[in-house]
């Protein structure tokens, strides 16, 4: 899926020529900042800076002897260059280039995902404003609620995308950081001012203290961040699932000019694109767990973490990327059917408008056991009417439950009939709508 569906941006930053690239750019900046310490010679530096390349072939026929990849890097590096060639990698150890290079390509990967996520926060804001007034019924444990708007729906949606930018905003100055710090961290080979001096030049911080490598907690809370954004994702695409279902039908995919959706039975228009999302969702969340595991390395380190993050740095960004960006397509052209919408809101008969009645007793001084009875026993009225197939709503416009509670005399006679008919009213329950869009939205 990676290679065939992965978009180029961010393909191209996990590369093998991005990574031996941010490499060199790491090993370029340490060339650099020894230079301005005194250490290496101006023409050394020069030459260094501009001659030094790699040669990605090369570096592969090396490291079937070193069974090393850096040094098989330093050494196709070395082959561009002269006598200075032994200023270049001078007092540090293979961590602290491939770590700041790390570094440096999360930086960047996890700039386009914020990028990613605001521009699905604008068409979630478009599409909740488009349907601010759009009245739906809303669904506990799959069971018909109380009538909300798919407005509020999407509200949800970005409010809560809002709390993933801002978590993964600040895990960006977490992953920021580069060492120099060599091989236990010490710092002995290389003075401090020299990590501070290239990791600013790299756009980094130093780590505070380090040991061979960058401590994984970091790398573990943005493998957490992206886990959490995908649950998120995930719960969005699950919902249009459901409002696609035949017997919802609220919502749908938008179906392409000459699309097919099954090739046993031409009428089909499924969920894909929802669907889709929901798995690529699930991978990304199983990277959390082996980040978390890559941060207990024996004693200064181990490599167990290298074979993990082989695999885990590139296909959690470039996964994630082409799942928001998927996402950002669906929303954009979701078909959305308010026919459908009140249609279903009116189909358990008034039922929906259950605790507008209970609360409307208490005031009358009936205890809340009492009013609960009131309510329930002609609740339970209408479900019985609507298993035996009888209509929701009368040629009238009644509903079944309003017609049983105003023959319920106890009930008229506690609150009246003005008061229970105008229970049923649906700008009860959209008042506030406004409020709560300008609390999300501005």
């Amino acid at each position: 899926m990676v290679e065939r569906y992965a978009r180029e941006e961010m393909k191209k930053l996990w590369d093998m020529n991005a990574k031996y690239s941010a490499w060199l750019e790491v090993e370029k900046a340490l060339v650099r900042g020894w230079n301005k310490l005194g250490l290496i010679p101006d023409s050394d530096c020069e030459k260094i800076c501009k001659n030094a390349k790699f040669n990605i072939a090369r570096i592969d026929e090396i490291e079937t002897i070193t069974k090393h990849d850096l040094i098989a890097f330093t050494t196709s590096v070395a082959e561009s260059l002269g006598e200075e060639s032994r200023w270049f990698h001078y007092g540090i150890t293979s961590s602290d280039c491939v770590d700041t290079a790390v570094a440096l390509q999360m930086r960047d990967s996890l700039q386009i995902i914020l990028n990613d996520i605001k521009e699905l926060m604008v068409v979630i804001k478009r599409r909740a404003y488009e349907h601010k007034d759009t009245l739906m019924v809303g669904r506990s444990h799959g069971i018909h609620g109380e009538p909300i708007t798919f407005g509020l729906v999407l509200a949800i949606w970005y409010d809560e995308l809002g709390r993933h930018l801002k978590a993964l905003e600040s895990t960006l100055d977490v992953i920021s950081v580069g060492q120099l710090s060599g091989a236990m961290g010490n710092l002995a080979h290389t003075p401090i001012e020299l990590e501070e001096l290239v990791c600013k030049e790299l756009g980094l911080k130093a780590a505070p203290a380090s040991n061979q490598v960058i401590q994984r907690d970091r790398y573990a809370r943005l493998m957490s961040d992206l886990a959490l954004l995908a649950s998120s994702c995930e719960k969005f695409a699950i919902e249009i699932r459901h409002l696609q279902r035949t017997e919802v039908y609220e919502a749908e995919e938008y179906f392409e000019v000459g699309q097919k959706g099954s090739s046993a039975m031409p009428h089909k228009r499924n969920p894909i694109l929802s669907e889709n999302i929901t798995g690529l969702c699930r991978i990304i969340r199983s990277f959390a767990i082996p980040a978390m595991e890559n941060v207990a390395l024996w004693h200064e380190r181990d490599i167990s973490h290298s074979s993990v993050e082989r695999f885990i740095l590139p296909d959690s960004f470039i996964t994630t990327d082409f799942m928001l960006h998927r996402l950002k397509g669906l929303l954009h052209k979701l078909v959305i059917y308010p026919k459908n919408m009140m249609k279903n809101l009116n189909l358990t008969g008034g039922l929906v408008f259950s605790q507008r009645i209970l609360l409307e007793l208490p005031k009358k001084g009936v205890s809340r056991e009492n009013a609960y009875k009131i309510v329930q026993r002609n609740a339970m009225k209408v479900w019985e009417d609507l298993q035996q197939g009888k209509a929701a709503i009368n040629q009238q416009g009644e509903s079944l439950y309003l017609q049983y509670l105003l023959a319920d005399l106890e009930l008229v006679q506690l609150i009246g009939e003005s008061a229970v008919r105008e229970c049923f009213e649906f700008s009860y329950y959209t008042k506030n709508v406004d409020l709560i869009f300008k609390r999300v939205f501005e």
